[in-house]
């Protein structure tokens, strides 16, 4: 197979596939063993789900009911694009008796449509509007799979962590918002062994992308003068300047940030202890610095004496703060996509990314919203929050408490240690 991210590739025998995977999965669920053909991608996802502590013969939860499903799925990025969607995909899915799918970034099925009798079939492993399939929750599943990876990504038949889902197969695709990068959510394909095709997997990815164009043309025309950072759950944030879409290093991405918060400006000797732990560097390296990111960011954005911006800066991470200080808890947590940073280790940056990480989580456990509280416990950034679990065990309705609960132990034993 010439594409790790394609399950079946063209001409190959989807009932022998089929039959090897269910012997490599068994393998798998009883002595741990990965063996062929079972592919890297589902292999790792098969690893993540086993430490998520996935049940194999579970199902996935409906967490948004009627009511609260119809309020989110409104004010969603994505539904601007779900006339995009059913004019691509609505035909595709009705003809191959196949459905369509669309979910957000923490794997909750907003949309699904398709063929009425195929919905049926589906709705009993409860791939249905409202239900979460993050790959966390529901274990390896082409939507949950493709916004844990960020990439288009194709399950087929017993490559599902779950049981249930072995007849299956789908191929799914993230949608990134088109000026910011943040991930929004995944659009999928599910049915039978006829989407076990690579067409499928180009066919979504593709719709994908078609998505993010037409999102851009929705959005309105970006403010000449706005600037624009993108820092959390990135190492190397994303900045949007006079029209220009700039990537930056981890060095300069933690200064960006250092001087977003400080719109009146800030002396070098108070840059330099801010942005370094070793207090050996010198003033001439971080000057060196300021240099390549003015000639980067080009000329006039970037002023000294003291070292500033010339025009305001839009971040994600403020957002959350704002948000947070007016009680619009959903909306912070909405637009948290991880800690500012994460690899940094710039003093400043890691005091503002433990303040902002220690606000939302506090602000969600007074809340007390299981999904809101599952949203954080099932993200990477929050796998290991005891306080979040204990807040989540506490809130889930009777059959969902157990796993929680097991996992409360584990991470209380864990750390007694």
């Amino acid at each position: 197979m010439t594409d790790t991210w394609v399950a079946l590739e063209a001409g190959a025998d989807p009932v022998k596939r089929r039959g090897a995977l269910c012997r490599a999965y068994e393998s798998y669920a009883t002595a741990g063993r990965v063996e062929h053909p079972v592919r890297s991608v589902v292999a790792a996802s098969w690893r993540r789900s086993a430490r998520a502590h996935v049940s194999p013969e579970g199902t996935a939860r409906v967490e948004l009911s009627d009511d609260e499903l119809a309020g989110y799925r409104d004010a969603h990025p994505l539904s601007r694009v779900m006339p995009l969607f059913r004019e691509l995909m609505g035909a595709y899915a009705m003809d191959g008796e196949h459905l369509m799918a669309v979910c957000d970034v923490h794997g909750r099925l907003l949309w699904v449509e398709g063929h009425r009798a195929t919905r049926l079939l589906a709705g009993r492993m409860n791939f249905v509007p409202g239900a979460r399939w993050s790959e966390a929750v529901t274990g390896t599943n082409a939507p949950g799979t493709a916004i844990a990876v960020d990439r288009p990504v194709q399950i087929f038949a017993a490559e599902h962590f779950q049981r249930p889902v072995h007849p299956w197969t789908c191929a799914a695709a993230p949608v990134h918002d088109p000026f910011s990068g943040r991930l929004l959510g995944a659009v999928d394909i599910t049915g039978g062994d006829r989407l076990a095709h690579p067409h499928s997997l180009a066919f979504v990815g593709a719709v994908a992308r078609a998505a993010e164009s037409q999102l851009a043309l929705l959005a309105p025309a970006p403010d000449a003068d706005a600037v624009r950072l993108t820092a959390l759950g990135r190492d190397e944030a994303l900045l949007v300047a006079a029209g220009r879409k700039l990537r930056l290093s981890p060095r300069h991405s933690e200064i960006l940030t250092l001087l977003a918060r400080r719109p009146e400006g800030i002396t070098g000797d108070e840059l330099l202890i801010e942005l370094y732990e070793d207090e050996s560097v010198t003033p001439v390296t971080l000057r060196a610095e300021l240099s390549r990111l003015r000639g980067l960011l080009g000329p006039g954005l970037l002023r000294s004496r003291p070292y500033r911006l010339a025009a305001p800066v839009e971040s994600d991470h403020e957002t959350v703060t704002r948000r947070l200080a007016s009680g619009a808890v959903t909306a912070a947590m909405s637009a948290y996509a991880g800690p500012l940073l994460p690899a940094s280790r710039a003093p400043t940056v890691v005091r503002l990314r433990r303040r902002l990480a220690d606000q939302l989580r506090a602000a969600l456990i007074a809340r007390g919203d299981p999904g809101l509280l599952a949203d954080w416990a099932y993200s990477p950034w929050g796998e290991d929050d005891l306080p979040v679990w204990r807040a989540l065990a506490s809130v889930l309705p009777g059959q969902q408490r157990p796993a929680a609960l097991a996992r409360v132990r584990e991470l209380d034993a864990w750390q007694r240690r």
